[in-house]
């Protein structure tokens, strides 16, 4: 969520927040190979140090997702975002906002913070280019005053980057 509607966000659910906690234990105990929790006191609000893969374009980069829970977390999806600055990337907007379907339509609360992770390290890692999106200024241009990328309706038709 960004700056504005922070203040405005939802208490987890107790199943939001039991979920959360085992994820958490988990993570700490076997962590996705190329990301680092960043520990704080806040469980609806995660950042998480993204390492490129190495072998990739993306090799020895560094750069930070931003994942905030809904309150009714794992039946929602998280808003996912990389913070600034957000990788160069087809499918990754200059706002940090993420074109990928499992953080929209094809959500489903089997997922964990740990595979939304591998989903985008893997989409970053099959990139061959380091560009933006083809709309990426009209589109930063329309999500001015903090909207959500869960406002977008995402157009999912490339799945080659």
């Amino acid at each position: 969520m960004t700056g504005s509607s922070v203040s405005s966000r939802k208490v987890l659910s107790k199943i939001a927040t039991n979920r959360l906690q085992k994820e958490l234990t988990e993570w700490q105990i076997n962590p996705p190979f190329g990301f680092t929790h960043k520990v704080t006191d806040n469980l609806q609000r995660w950042v998480i140090e993204v390492n490129g893969a190495q072998g990739t374009i993306y090799a020895n980069e560094k750069y930070q997702l931003q994942v905030d829970f809904p309150e009714n977390y794992p039946m929602e999806a998280p808003q996912v975002i990389f913070l600034n600055p957000a990788p160069l990337h087809p499918h990754i907007y200059s706002n940090g906002h993420i074109c990928l379907d499992i953080l929209y339509d094809s959500w489903s609360p089997a997922m964990t913070v740990g595979s939304i992770c591998i989903s985008i390290l893997s989409m970053l890692s099959s990139s061959a280019v380091k560009e933006r999106p083809e709309d990426n200024d009209r589109y930063v241009k329309n999500c001015r005053n903090g909207r959500s990328p869960k406002e977008t309706r995402w157009w999912f038709h490339d799945d080659k980057v």
